[in-house]
């Protein structure tokens, strides 16, 4: 098992209606094993000019960036990494997408979706982690500026919590997981 997560920050770009749009670039990767302990933890350099860096929410800026490792190289390194592993996070979808990666489905376990969690909050809807966390751990998350590392295990911990109900579902041949957006299907093998 690996948990990982990605901090973004945000790149203007015209729609097909002819207004900017702000589209999401990986800015940070945090991966760790099941123990916690990190595997990798880095900066990305933006391959385009950043409109946005979310300075308020995650405290990036261009300091942080600038000579980071080269997106590439990271998006190499993080598939090496994640491949044959089962991974696990919050809203998958997001950081595979931005890394413009692909994992198999079966070899995700995301909580965001995980629908024994929501189900015990009565909750449609996507519930963001550091609520989760709180209110199955009593534990706070992200409480200056979000830290991929933190939410990186932040997941681990909660899954740990819950590994052995999503595990059994998973054995017993069920799928214990809603769908992600359908516009994230690519990125599920």
């Amino acid at each position: 098992y690996i948990s990982l997560s990605v901090l973004v920050v945000y790149i203007s770009a015209v729609g097909s209606k002819g207004c900017s749009e702000k589209i999401p670039m990986v800015a940070r990767v945090s991966i760790v094993d099941y123990w916690g302990h990190t595997i990798l933890d880095t900066y990305v350099r933006p391959t385009h000019y950043v409109e946005d860096y979310s300075g308020h929410k995650t405290g990036l800026k261009l300091a942080h960036l600038e000579n980071a490792p080269l997106f590439e190289l990271v998006q190499l390194r993080v598939a090496e990494i994640i491949k044959g592993k089962v991974m696990i996070g919050h809203t998958l979808w997001t950081a595979l997408s931005v890394l413009g990666l692909s994992h198999p489905a079966l070899y995700t376990r995301d909580l965001a979706l995980f629908w024994p969690l929501r189900k015990k909050l009565k909750s449609r809807s996507i519930i963001d982690l550091p609520t989760l966390v709180q209110l199955f751990m009593c534990r706070e998350v992200g409480m200056g500026y979000e830290d991929s590392l933190e939410l990186s295990r932040s997941s681990l911990d909660l899954f740990r919590c819950c590994e052995e109900l999503f595990e059994r579902i998973i054995v017993e041949g069920a799928w214990p997981c809603n769908l992600p957006p359908s516009a994230y299907a690519q990125y599920f093998t």
